[in-house]
């Protein structure tokens, strides 16, 4: 058997190392998913270190700058570049000033709507509205612009029942539009579902009182 040949890669075709800002204008914050979780509470909890296994069965220790959030969310902390964005370790976020998580929402929040927008309301169908920026992959962390919640509920304090299925998808509806709380409720899985590696959360969240509550479960896992 012939064996195959391995070339190395000339120096002028290699791929240069990108190279990343990590001062306090490029930090910003991501939601992801935490599969089969279901907190109940609006609150953030350190998710502390964890273990990677690697292909060869090695395993190693991370320990990024991640929290447990609400439902099956969590929050990461990031720092952005135009090509790519590297997650921030607890050690990075002191280095920049940062004590609490608190502080690190407040910053990334503000980071976010500088270079990417404020987040604004665009109708859809049956009432329902979707939350957009300047960025696709960034619409889900418009969920933890607080500010922006709060300026909603001055015209819905009855409450608003908020969807994030995918990272480039935040939707919400008043609590009292029956019509468009119910189109929420029917969709949220299969969008979900449809988003694969770009899901963030199959629940459904309700903002009253300046807090989040979950308002319908996360889908049970297989």
């Amino acid at each position: 058997m012939t064996a195959a040949l391995s070339l190395p890669v000339p120096a002028a075709a290699q791929t240069p190392p990108v190279e990343m800002n990590t001062d306090r204008a490029s930090f910003m914050v991501v939601l992801r998913e935490s599969p089969g979780q279901n907190r109940p509470d609006d609150r953030f909890t350190p998710t502390g270190p964890t273990k990677l296994k690697l292909p060869d069965g090695k395993e190693i220790e991370l320990n990024h700058a991640w929290w447990e959030y609400i439902g099956d969310l969590h929050v990461r902390f990031v720092f952005d570049s135009p090509a790519i964005m590297r997650n921030a370790t607890p050690d990075e976020l002191e280095k920049i000033g940062i004590k609490t998580v608190d502080d690190a929402l407040t910053l990334a929040v503000a980071n976010i709507r500088r270079t990417y927008g404020a987040p604004r309301s665009q109708p859809l169908a049956g009432g329902v509205m979707s939350v957009l920026g300047r960025s696709e992959d960034l619409n889900s962390s418009y969920f933890l612009d607080r500010p922006f919640w709060q300026d909603l509920l001055k015209q819905h304090p009855e409450g608003l029942v908020a969807a994030v299925p995918a990272r480039g998808m935040l939707l919400y509806a008043p609590l009292t539009d029956t019509r468009a709380v119910g189109a929420l409720r029917n969709v949220i899985g299969g969008i979900y579902q449809d988003a694969a590696r770009l899901r963030v959360s199959s629940a459904l969240y309700l903002f009253k009182d300046g807090r989040w509550t979950v308002f319908q479960a996360p889908a049970a896992k297989n």
